[in-house]
């Protein structure tokens, strides 16, 4: 079924984005509390639409392919506005950059994999650093609106998500490489 219920909590996670970004750059304030609520609010139906997507078995492939998009556009759209407005700036850009440059790398040994009829499923530990980056991330948000303790919350955490970040990075990098040795292994005589 097309639009069941996760696949419309992970659309609305994606149509979330410009409504995000658009608060962000509004008068301050109360727009960047709104931005923040924006965010959160996307961020939870990620978990909702695994759960409801397992709890009534609604598991379908347009949500398989949809979800983690979801979840990387939002962390991406979120990430670009901080570093451009500066709240993430200096050497903070360095997180964001750790943290943009494992999903694209999951996101490529996802697909490589796929192709090899391999899963590669999500680390407990991944699950902790989407928590913690999206916590930051909502930190982030909301910044000098709140206070400035917010805002240092806030790089602390995403220097912690960044850490955890290189470390389920390596792991997935570590499966997806001993999958490419068997490969290469096997058919020596492909070149592609």
């Amino acid at each position: 079924m097309l639009f069941n219920l996760p696949n419309v909590l992970t659309l609305s996670r994606i149509a979330a984005i410009p409504l995000v970004v658009a608060c962000f750059w509004l008068d301050r304030g109360w727009a960047q509390w709104l931005s923040m609520i924006l965010f959160v609010a996307a961020a939870v139906t990620d978990w909702f639409d695994g759960y409801f997507a397992r709890r009534y078995h609604q598991i379908s492939r347009l949500g398989r392919f949809l979800d983690p998009i979801a979840d990387k556009l939002l962390v991406a759209a979120a990430l670009l506005m901080l570093v451009d407005n500066g709240q993430l700036g200096g050497i903070n850009v360095l997180a964001a950059m750790i943290i943009l440059a494992r999903e694209i790398l999951v996101s490529g040994l996802r697909e490589f994999l796929a192709e090899l009829r391999v899963g590669l499923p999500v680390s407990a530990l991944a699950k902790w650093k989407t928590a913690v980056q999206m916590v930051a991330i909502a930190f982030l948000l909301v910044g000098d609106a709140a206070s400035p303790t917010i805002s240092d919350l806030g790089l602390w955490l995403i220097w912690i998500a960044a850490a955890l970040t290189l470390i389920t990075g390596y792991d997935y990098l570590r499966t997806g490489l001993r999958h490419m040795a068997e490969d290469t292994s096997s058919s020596p005589g492909d070149s592609s």
